[in-house]
């Protein structure tokens, strides 16, 4: 009864292992490598059990998710061979794993090492082709355009898929920061300069386009009033000639000429004026007094 009991005991711990061996749990964020006799035979990428062969078959684990690798700082020469620091870093993923457990034995240092030498070497290659002054004057953002360009599908033989590159810090070495500085900030006055005196140059046509169209249109308002003075005059000479051509009409304006000029002497302190007997104004208020 015993030997049965020991023999049941151990048949059950064989299949457990049986068992245990047998089932693969996958999570969200990563791949199993189902590997037979250290061939891989079968890939597992969706999340869940699955089963494989017990004792025959193993699995690996390889990472889902988008990985960051921070790139070591480098010299990069530019075009006019100087030297400039550049740090920079790359999102990555594992985009065919099968790929990449055949050409880099499952390793993330392997391929770490392979997108380390891909990327500097664009990196190199694309610095080399722009000047000091380009990269200084803020494009690094055209230069990870053109790394990513340069670079390409060139990881996709190795199952990597290269998602973003970006500089952290495209710097000069610190022995000659100071030159190249004041040497840019000299070209820039340079630049305000010049654009200052186009400025001035271009506003200066223009406040004397401006002035001679003033007085041009000065000279024409003066030459309009002058001949709507002259029309004026003409005008009020035709109706006075009309006026002393017409015998009461005559009477009526030298009557009221005499009144305007009778005003004008009495302005002053003096209210009292002598007029001669046959004077319109005198004959005037006689008839008024007849009356």
């Amino acid at each position: 009864m015993k030997n049965k009991l020991i023999a049941a005991a151990a048949a059950i711990v064989i299949v457990l292992a049986v068992g245990a061996s047998s089932v693969v749990v996958t999570e969200q964020n990563e791949y199993k490598l189902v590997r037979q006799f250290g061939k891989v035979v079968r890939v597992i990428e969706e999340p869940g059990v699955q089963f494989i062969l017990p004792f025959m078959q193993k699995t690996d684990t390889l990472p889902k998710e988008t990985l960051l690798y921070d790139l070591a700082p480098s010299d990069v020469i530019t075009r006019e061979k100087k030297t400039m620091i550049g740090d920079s870093y790359v999102l990555w993923r594992i985009a065919d794993p099968l790929k990449f457990a055949q050409s880099l034995n499952s390793s993330i240092s392997n391929a770490e090492n392979r997108i380390n030498t891909v990327v500097y070497n664009m990196t190199k290659n694309t610095v080399g082709s722009m000047t000091q002054d380009e990269l200084i004057s803020g494009r690094d953002g055209e230069l990870a355009r053109l790394v990513m360009e340069g670079i390409g599908t060139s990881l996709n033989q190795y199952g990597i898929e290269l998602e973003t590159f970006e500089i952290k810090q495209l710097d000069l070495p610190d022995d000659n920061k100071e030159s190249v500085y004041e040497r840019m900030i000299s070209e820039r006055n340079n630049i305000a300069a010049t654009y200052t005196a186009e400025g001035n140059s271009e506003a200066k046509v223009i406040r004397n386009t401006t002035d001679k169209e003033v007085a041009i249109q000065i000279s024409d308002a003066q030459k309009q009033a002058e001949i709507l003075v002259a029309e004026g005059e003409a005008e009020y000479m035709k109706i006075l000639s009309e006026a002393y051509s017409d015998t009461d009409k005559t009477e009526f304006y030298s009557f009221v000429r005499s009144l305007d000029a009778l005003k004008t002497s009495m302005s002053g302190e003096s209210k009292t004026i002598v007029l001669p007997q046959d004077s319109p104004i005198a004959q005037a208020f006689v008839g008024e007094s007849a009356k």
